[in-house]
């Protein structure tokens, strides 16, 4: 803290008058300390203003919080806001479009940085141009801060330290499984997919990197693990006693979640992570589990014919648009990790479940809050981690778990107990 105390803002909110900006910004007036620094940034004053007018007839102290105008695509605009701050969270995607200057002067001016990137392209890109940078500056890149991939990054994280702390065993395998939740759809991430289907659809190496389950350690040639190839089809888990579906951010959370497991040194000598998404039991969960299977084949398909695409733009959330409040707080979310121990000196593994809990909409309300305790630990707890590209586990570990805890999300570990055989 002592080295960036001169800065005016503790926490620039970049893109505060989006959708899920406005939850953030909320989020941080109301449950950031009172003597925190924020500052709403982006490119159109009248509507940051708006955000930060229509948030003080709740919060009155939002009403003393500064406006910085500036265009993510001006280097010189985004250099002169970021210099002044501690921590830049941004909401603006997608990230491949409008958030390559915010990181690159963030990592070149030691200032540290965290958003909700899901997307695999661009986070590689900024590993592979600003990673020596950052660590040279000090700077820590925290990309993929909200529903992706938090859950699954801080769960992975959360048994491999209860395992080694409890046991002194490393972790040889995690299955997360995710599938009781209920939440919206929001236009800005209805576009960040878009996006990533059209960049795919224009660069075979893109497509290619979207496939590799290392597409985010930091050497994809020799920094490769066991196969770990992502669920295509339903499957049945013994461990639940139910059929499981792909799920749809498996591709974005166990690229970040294998990141962190690189960056740490390694959980285990053979550590494997997958991820998929649980069913109800029964024919009722057989039946849903090729349901989604079969739609998520669908959607993909019609994303990738450029007719059908148009077609679904029309239908879909537009940027800007989200779920209503009362349809946030029906929200939640459940995230099973089931992880498998090394084996101890008599051959002997232990099996533990941890669950992560969320009690509104996942993308939405969970997200903030996410992100938010994300910004505030990076601006004010004193950890000492590196700068580089790193990750949420990476860089805020139990620190961050703790302050979500804080926050009423729940993140229990406890001896795994299997159903009876069917």
């Amino acid at each position: 803290m002592s080295e960036r105390s001169g800065k005016a803002h503790d926490i620039v909110l970049w893109g505060a008058s989006g959708f899920v900006g406005r939850l953030v910004a909320e989020y941080l007036v109301g449950h950031g300390p009172g003597d925190l620094r924020l500052a709403l940034a982006g490119r159109n004053r009248d509507k940051l203003e708006a955000v930060r007018n229509e948030i003080a007839t709740r919060l009155p102290r939002a009403g003393a919080i500064p406006i910085l105008v500036g265009d993510s695509h001006d280097e010189r605009a985004v250099a002169a806001i970021v210099s002044n701050a501690r921590v830049v969270c941004t909401t603006v995607g997608p990230y491949g479009k409008y958030g390559r200057q915010i990181v690159a002067a963030c990592a070149r001016l030691g200032v540290d940085y965290c958003d909700l990137a899901g997307e695999v392209p661009f986070m590689r890109e900024t590993i592979d141009l600003h990673d020596t940078t950052a660590r040279a500056s000090g700077a820590r890149i925290v990309h993929a801060c909200g529903f992706d991939s938090i859950p699954s990054d801080l769960g992975a994280y959360l048994v491999a330290h209860h395992l080694k702390s409890e046991h002194g065993l490393g972790l040889s395998e995690d299955r997360a499984y995710f599938g009781e939740q209920k939440g919206g759809l929001s236009g800005g991430t209805v576009d960040s997919m878009l996006h990533g289907i059209a960049e795919s659809r224009r660069d075979p190496k893109l497509r290619e990197l979207a496939c590799d389950p290392y597409a985010l350690v930091p050497n994809r040639t020799t920094d490769r693990g066991p196969e770990a190839p992502d669920q295509r089809r339903p499957e049945y888990s013994e461990d639940l006693a139910t059929w499981t579906a792909p799920f749809i951010m498996a591709m974005v959370n166990t690229r970040v979640v294998r990141r962190s497991n690189m960056l740490l040194g390694g959980y285990g000598p053979s550590f494997r992570y997958l991820e998929s998404m649980s069913m109800p039991k029964g024919l009722r969960g057989w039946a849903a589990a090729g349901g989604i299977t079969a739609g998520l084949g669908a959607l993909s398909g019609a994303l990738s014919f450029a007719p059908t695409r148009k077609l679904l733009e029309l239908v879909l959330p537009s940027p800007g648009e989200g779920p209503s409040k009362a349809t946030r707080d029906a929200g939640f979310f459940v995230a099973r990790h089931i992880a498998t121990s090394e084996p101890d000196a008599a051959g002997r593994r232990q099996r533990v479940l941890a669950t992560v809990r969320g009690t509104s909409d996942p993308g939405y309300g969970e997200t903030a809050k996410m992100v938010g305790e994300s910004a505030l630990c990076l601006a004010r707890d004193a950890i000492r981690v590196e700068g580089g590209v790193t990750t949420p586990a990476v860089s805020m570990g139990l620190h961050l778990v703790d302050r979500l805890r804080a926050a009423g999300m729940t993140w229990d570990v406890a001896p795994f107990l299997a159903p009876p055989p069917r």
